[in-house]
């Protein structure tokens, strides 16, 4: 069989696979709905139906605005590798639609305090928040895995996610522990499970291509990055109690701000001028450090940990990265250990001045650090059994693309070129 027949086949086998997923999908769903049928007709006869519509209209919008983070916020962030732009927005598609129905349809079974409703916005806003940390983990090997290969992570990523949610926040295991904006749950557990997969992988590419990225794939990125800034306050405040949402967003705001201005002048302070991919980055970090304590901390505690988490996150991109490359022996693409991991634990142990027990709090963001990065190395054990991508950081093998077509302008390049020819 060459190899062209060879790869008929195995797409054959793919698009098999993905029709009896989706039609088994199908055939759960349509159970699920039955199974809550009684318990939605309950809720609607009840006295407080009216407020209830109201808190379930404005969590809908919210929920609208965090797909936007989902699909344009983080689609965006990782068009920076300038000849993956397909890619990376297609994947950003595929995940995402695994993740909701997956999450919600696991969630659908098992017992009372386990199940949650498949018809509730509650419920879609906790797949979202599993979609969102989906999306930090493949950040990591971003560049490096076939199309199908984010689809087996999506995969194995949500059962992952899900036993470690529960772990953390519903068992009993962990009492008090403080995360309602998700640092560690989300961001932190997104970030090491991606980690464990560069660990887990065989493609490490140490002599292969490097991603590259110009002027007009960082401007596409920074697009990204402003989505995910402007949005962030409805991601940490989606599911607290609505008297504590306006501090929540004020909060979080004055979290993104000290952190914007930390990244700016920490940049120019280890770089000597400014790097744009701090600014991308780093100025997002008080986001993902704040949601531990989003809804407990004042203002000016929330600024401050904004300002520790830009130049936390700025120093992992200048100094911390290069040398974690060589310890993993993999390239965190997108630098998720930066922005999501290291923020995310040190949200989580800002949270012990607010917690119940230093003790749960700690445990907490240590057993969650260990789960992921675990189940996470197992993933990529798995995934590397696909095979590797032809092309790294590349859309040629797997998309339509026009050989010996110029480059989308940099106007930079052409800036210099100008320069040079007067």
């Amino acid at each position: 069989m060459t190899s062209s027949q060879k790869s008929k086949s195995n797409n054959a086998t793919l698009l098999i696979v993905l029709i009896m997923t989706v039609l088994a999908a199908i055939l759960l769903a349509a159970f699920s709905s039955g199974a809550h049928g009684e318990a939605g007709a309950a809720i609607a006869g009840s006295s407080d139906q009216a407020l209830g519509n109201i808190y379930d209209s404005l969590k809908y919008e919210k929920s609208i605005h965090i797909l936007a983070m989902l699909l344009v916020g983080f689609g965006f962030l990782m068009v920076f590798v300038r000849k993956h732009g397909f890619s990376s927005i297609t994947a950003t598609f595929l995940v995402v639609s695994v993740a909701l129905p997956l999450y919600m349809l696991i969630r659908s079974f098992g017992g009372e305090e386990f199940q949650l409703s498949i018809t509730s916005i509650d419920s879609f806003i906790l797949a979202e928040f599993a979609a969102a940390s989906l999306l930090i983990a493949i950040g990591a090997p971003l560049g490096k895995l076939k199309m199908d290969q984010y689809l087996v992570m999506a995969l194995l990523f949500i059962p992952a996610y899900i036993i470690n949610e529960w772990l953390m926040l519903e068992s009993g295991y962990f009492p008090g522990f403080v995360d309602a904006g998700g640092s560690v749950v989300i961001h932190a557990f997104g970030a090491y499970f991606g980690m464990g997969v560069i660990a887990g992988t065989y493609s490490k590419f140490e002599n292969g291509p490097q991603s590259e990225s110009n002027g007009v794939s960082n401007q596409f990125c920074l697009i990204g990055s402003m989505i995910l800034w402007i949005f962030w306050p409805s991601f940490t405040s989606a599911l607290v109690a609505p008297e504590q949402v306006p501090v929540t967003a004020i909060n979080t705001v004055f979290a993104l701000c000290g952190a914007t201005l930390s990244t700016y002048v920490f940049s120019k302070l280890l770089r000597g001028k400014i790097e744009i991919e701090d600014i991308a980055n780093a100025a997002l970090a008080g986001g993902v450090a704040i949601g531990s304590v989003c809804n407990l901390a004042m203002p000016g505690y929330a600024m401050l940990i904004g300002i520790a988490a830009g130049m936390l996150s700025t120093f992992g991109y200048a100094v911390i990265a290069p040398r974690l490359e060589k310890i993993l022996k993999g390239t965190d693409t997108c630098g998720v250990h930066n922005l999501h991991g290291m923020p995310g634990v040190f949200g989580g142990l800002a949270g012990i001045f607010f917690a119940n027990s230093a003790g749960v709090q700690l445990g907490g963001v240590v057993v969650t650090v260990l789960i992921a990065f675990v189940f996470g190395s197992i993933s990529g054990s798995a995934i590397r059994l696909l095979g590797q991508k032809k092309v790294p950081y590349s859309d040629e093998d797997e998309f339509f693309v026009e050989h010996g077509a110029a480059e989308p302008m940099d106007v930079y390049a052409i800036g210099s070129a100008q320069e040079a020819n007067a």
